[in-house]
């Protein structure tokens, strides 16, 4: 059997992978169940899947868990922290990690897993965008797979030929299209911007993501990172890489070749697609997705991004062309200014205002060690923690 860690498995990517390993009994054992703080969840999956290893970030969690498992004659070891993520993401008995923690925490675990040669299922961007080449380097030194999940990357990489490491002009591909929903206020009024309320931002109109995510998604800071991680996962340039806003979200990427010829991804808008997709291949299995049916679609339709009203794709690119730690300093800042956006504190269109000051304020450095990484992700949290409450509501 195929053992599996799931790292972030009480969110929605967690969620969606136990559901597509539940369809395909016998083949995959889950190995380790990590959380933040989510005991309650954590335990409900520990009841059904008995993993040996559970994780919780939260060490007053971890301690919670424990009791609650011993109380029920679990048999399972509770890990805490950092350090207990990373255990679990290069444990022997794992093969297979799925990145399923947001943003910068789930570094230090998917880098793990990146050094020990595990397949990589990633679903976490923010490895790349802080870390890239030290990334890439690990993954190459150990010979571990990397396979994407996002929707678009996953995507991207169904339609890309089987020897693009050797560079995408060799193999005849001229550029990447990414698609984007748009988010909700991909028609609102810009200025109607300064009223949105979280709870709107994180009604996406196709996808069920998490709340900080669903952010990011409305204002397209999501496709900026993601343009970043496209950058190192294909190992191209920004320059051959277009976002395309596609509000049905039926085509989740393109790729375009040189003699013409734009091969496409299509399916319903579920997680569970790509995820079946890097537990199978290159084989299929099946994922509970049901069937794309083109009559009810009808129509497909393509806009070009607004810069007026999506800010953040502009300030993804200019990190992207500055280099080196440049990526790390805008994800940080962004971090901040979304979890403060969600808490109340600052007004939706500001978030893209601390993301273009943090960057603006701070130099950034050679991204060629994992200690200049988290120095300069600290320094942009402490600016950006400052900027906000500058900014912040009345």
């Amino acid at each position: 059997m195929i053992g599996i860690t799931i790292l972030g498995s009480t969110g929605t990517i967690g969620v969606n992978t136990l559901d597509v390993v539940a369809r395909d009994p016998g083949r995959f054992e889950v190995v380790a169940l990590t959380a933040n703080r989510n005991v309650e969840g954590l335990l409900a999956q520990c009841r059904q899947w008995r993993p040996p290893f559970a994780v919780m970030v939260d060490a007053r969690a971890a301690g919670e868990l424990r009791t609650a498992l011993r109380a029920e004659g679990i048999r399972t070891e509770v890990l805490e922290g950092e350090a207990g993520l990373v255990e679990v993401a290069a444990h022997p008995q794992t093969h297979y990690v799925m990145a399923g923690i947001v943003g910068a925490a789930g570094l230090m675990p998917n880098l793990a897993a990146a050094r020990a040669g595990k397949r990589l299922m990633l679903a976490n961007k923010e490895s790349l965008v802080m870390s890239g080449q030290l990334f890439m380097d690990a993954v190459r030194a150990s010979g571990a797979e990397l396979l994407p999940i996002d929707s678009e990357h996953n995507a991207v990489f169904q339609c890309m030929p089987g020897d693009f490491s050797r560079g995408l002009p060799q193999v005849g591909v001229n550029r990447i299209l990414l698609t984007a929903s748009g988010g909700p206020f991909r028609t609102r009024d810009v200025a109607g911007l300064m009223s949105v309320t979280p709870d709107e931002a994180c009604a996406h109109p196709k996808w069920v993501m998490g709340r900080k995510i669903s952010v990011d998604s409305a204002t397209m800071m999501n496709k900026g990172l993601e343009i970043i991680e496209a950058c190192w996962l294909f190992g191209t340039g920004q320059d051959n890489i277009e976002v395309v806003i596609h509000p049905q979200s039926v085509i989740h990427s393109m790729v375009e070749y040189v003699d013409g010829s734009v091969l496409a991804q299509l399916g319903n808008p579920d997680m569970r697609t790509p995820i079946a997709h890097a537990l199978a291949w290159p084989s299929r299995m099946e994922s509970g997705v049901g069937r794309l049916n083109l009559f009810d679609v009808r129509k497909l339709e393509f806009e070009e991004p607004d810069p007026e009203r999506f800010p953040s794709l502009r300030l993804a690119r200019e990190a992207i062309a500055a280099g080196g730690t440049a990526p790390t300093l805008l994800n940080a800042a962004n971090e901040i200014a979304v979890a403060a956006f969600l808490d109340g504190r600052l007004r939706f269109p500001h978030i893209a205002a601390v993301v273009e000051e943090t960057l603006t304020s701070l130099p950034h450095q050679a991204a060629d060690t994992l200690e200049a990484v988290l120095a300069d992700d600290h320094r942009a949290r402490e600016t950006a923690a400052r900027l906000v409450e500058r900014h912040a509501s009345p």
